[in-house]
């Protein structure tokens, strides 16, 4: 898994490797039960702090994204969220108008963001796919 961190952002650097991480497992690019890298040699990969890896880490954990076994490690967890679907719903609810507002501001009409919508999902349907094929 490659992860890409832009400290010019403006986006907390412990946010953008719980993004990245999260669409690592959602496309299939991290397997249930797969074993993340620990903690500082991560860090050390990416030139961050231990710290900063280590708050991804629990985001991850509190998200049920990720599980902590003790002196194993950290491990993907199954597709199967904690959290009931009413509360799935509105915290996706929230991402999709935090879009809408960008898509506004960026005077993207709708249909070409419902558009970009499809061609997001079957990007991240095929990426799964092809990572399932031997």
């Amino acid at each position: 898994m490659l992860i890409q961190l832009n400290f010019k952002s403006g986006k907390p650097v412990y946010l953008q490797l719980v993004d990245q991480i999260k669409s690592a497992a959602a496309s299939g690019i991290l397997q249930s039960g797969e074993l993340l890298p620990s903690i500082r040699p991560l860090a050390e990969q990416l030139r961050i702090n231990r710290n900063t890896v280590s708050k991804a880490y629990a985001e991850l954990e509190s998200q049920g994204v990720i599980q902590t076994v003790a002196g194993k490690g950290c491990f993907v967890t199954e597709n199967n969220s904690p959290f009931k679907k009413q509360v799935r719903e509105k915290m996706l609810a929230e991402d999709v108008d935090a879009a809408i507002v960008q898509a506004h501001h960026l005077q993207v009409d709708d249909d070409d963001f419902l558009a970009l919508v499809r061609e997001r999902l079957e990007f991240f349907k095929e990426r799964k796919n092809a990572d399932r094929k031997p």
